[in-house]
């Protein structure tokens, strides 16, 4: 199954690819902070332009699958479980069967409208009973129980969802390489 082109999309992956020396040398020195603020600082106002609040979550969703990918972390993308839509799961659908507590969700609403927002946590609390295991994405700083990160030009708490992944993924055993030491 193809996905259908995204101007959002392509406009990051051409300027992840003219930066991709650079972008190579940072992810081998494990900054990712700087990666990621570096996309929001050259990205995030031609993405405003073309897709406003919902194309900075189409941003976020591709820079950390594009991360994470390079970062050797295990995770999908775009999935369905029991009928819900599941942004990115780490490491893995089976885990998530097995054993939830090892499983992170990270939620990447295409809205600002908290209960929208709400009711999607809800759902995603239907699969995963952990909710300290479900992270949040969002445009606007809005009031939430989950992991909360907030992707702005400046100070985006965003910067840092790498490094509390690779936490996540280190304490619960399934970094079999450990590439990023935290």
């Amino acid at each position: 199954m193809q996905e259908e082109p995204n101007p959002i999309k392509d406009f990051l992956f051409d300027y992840l690819k003219k930066s991709e020396k650079r972008i190579q040398e940072l992810i081998s020195q494990s900054k990712f902070i700087e990666i990621i603020d570096d996309v929001l600082e050259n990205c995030y106002d031609r993405v405003m332009s073309i897709g406003g609040k919902e194309g900075l979550g189409i941003l976020a969703t591709g820079l950390l699958h594009y991360l994470l990918t390079n970062a050797l972390v295990s995770s999908q993308r775009k999935i369905e479980y029991e009928g819900i839509q599941i942004d990115i799961i780490i490491p893995d659908l089976k885990t998530l069967k097995i054993d939830p507590k090892k499983t992170l969700i990270i939620c990447i609403p295409k809205t600002i409208d908290k209960p929208i927002i709400e009711q999607k946590l809800e759902q995603l609390g239907k699969i995963q009973p952990f909710k300290d295991n479900i992270w949040l994405v969002i445009t606007k700083k809005l009031d939430f129980q989950n992991k909360t990160y907030v992707i702005e030009k400046k100070n985006a708490s965003f910067s840092k969802i790498i490094y509390n992944i690779a936490q996540f993924v280190n304490v619960q055993g399934q970094s079999k390489f450990k590439i990023l030491r935290v």
